[in-house]
């Protein structure tokens, strides 16, 4: 009388019959090769991987950093030393037409000394207006003092090259006297002004506000002149609220809130699956199609991607300024935005009305506005600009870290 094989025995059987050579045992094998050796080995100092060692490298790779754009402080100091006086008319402004197209104004406070970070930001501006030439002939730098006392020296010096608007210039310090206004709140209103001013001393087609410590990357220009006159045309974009020039890497994960990344990161696995998939099968030698290897390899590639790291995928697009995409802005960080004059004035009258503290800073309330106004904002991927500060004007940084 026969009776049926227990579940273990039908287990061990099927075991053996895996054999080196088949599909799922090489499968296996990929992904504990590429997760378990090749892709720490090659990532672990890549700071916005899942795969960097933070206790191995993070002080050291902090410390070169300071050391570096120490280095790069003091190179900005010299170029303006070395660059002939315009008394604020120019070498660095552009005046080709009366009215500007754009306005770059660069929002600066006395930060930590030596860093020269407005320097590096300004000096880095005028190195990538001269070349762009004429195609950059509409845009106008334009510097925004808000540092109450006079101590700001790169200021003062930029003042021989770039008009400035000192927004304590001549008034009384009462800052100090008034414990409403916390460090939040005055960043808020440091911005309303500065963005108020560049409207009313140019009455620019748009205005590009951009902090201290927020570095233009090489292709700003070309990328600007490309979304704001082709992409942004388009009726969707047209009537935005404000372009999100920066968002931090650390935030680019697919694994995130933002709905529009999971639908990208799905169609990563529908373009790399397939080609994985036919790869492996011209490779394996292996006949016909299969589903299963192409559902593993989609997931296979939407795992590395995701681990190695988002933001290190997202650098292709600078091939091109149309691969630069656009989508749904988020919440955090003001280093850099840029505002279509009416948006402009919409902003300052909704900024007016909200006040920040500390938890409820100046970017929470440009986003809380969204919803509140039904407005409309995105950002630019990847970014246009670097974030090189580690030294906050909000709060003292005790141990700069570069996470």
């Amino acid at each position: 009388m026969s009776t049926s094989a227990s579940p273990a025995a039908m287990l061990l059987r099927r075991l053996r019959r895996l054999s080196w050579g088949s599909t799922a045992v090489q499968l296996f094998i990929l992904t504990v090769v590429t997760f378990g050796l090749l892709a720490p080995l090659a990532c672990h100092r890549l700071l916005h991987s899942y795969f960097y060692l933070r206790h191995w490298h993070l002080n050291q790779m902090s410390q070169d950093y300071l050391q570096q754009s120490l280095k790069e402080g003091e190179a900005a100091l010299h170029y303006f030393e070395e660059l002939p006086s315009a008394n604020g008319s120019v070498p660095i402004v552009w005046q080709a037409t009366p009215r500007p197209w754009l306005v770059i104004t660069i929002v600066t406070v006395d930060r930590q000394p030596g860093f020269h970070y407005v320097l590096q930001v300004v000096s880095q501006f005028h190195r990538l207006l001269q070349q762009c030439g004429p195609q950059c002939e509409g845009h106008q730098l334009f510097l925004c003092n808000v540092e109450r006392s006079v101590s700001h020296v790169d200021a003062k010096l930029l003042s021989k090259y770039v008009p400035v608007a000192n927004r304590y210039e001549g008034t009384e310090d009462d800052y100090g006297d008034d414990p409403s206004t916390n460090s939040f709140e005055k960043e808020k209103q440091d911005y309303v002004y500065c963005l108020e001013s560049s409207l009313q001393t140019y009455n620019p087609d748009y205005v590009l506000m951009v902090e201290d410590d927020a570095i233009p990357e090489e292709q700003i220009f070309p990328v600007l002149e490309h979304l704001l006159r082709a992409r942004f045309s388009e009726s969707h974009l047209r009537d935005a609220l404000y372009l999100k020039l920066y968002h931090p890497e650390r935030l680019q994960h697919y694994i995130n809130p933002e709905p529009m990344r999971i639908l990208e990161w799905i169609g990563v696995g529908m373009v790399l699956g397939p080609i994985l998939t036919w790869i492996y099968m011209r490779f394996a030698s292996r006949p016909g199609f299969s589903w299963p290897v192409l559902l593993f390899f989609s997931l296979y590639s939407m795992g590395l991607v995701e681990l190695v790291g988002r933001h290190y995928f997202l650098e292709l697009r600078r091939l091109s300024p149309s691969l630069y995409s656009v989508v749904p802005a988020s919440q955090c960080c003001t280093p850099a935005m840029l505002f279509p004059a009416p948006a402009a004035r919409r902003t300052l009258t909704y900024l007016s009305q909200v006040y920040c503290h500390q938890g409820f800073g100046k970017d929470m309330a440009l986003y809380s506005l969204l919803r509140a106004k039904g407005e409309r904002a995105y950002v630019v991927e990847p970014n246009l600009v670097k974030h090189i500060g580690l030294f906050s004007s909000l709060r003292y940084n005790f141990h700069p870290s570069l996470l």
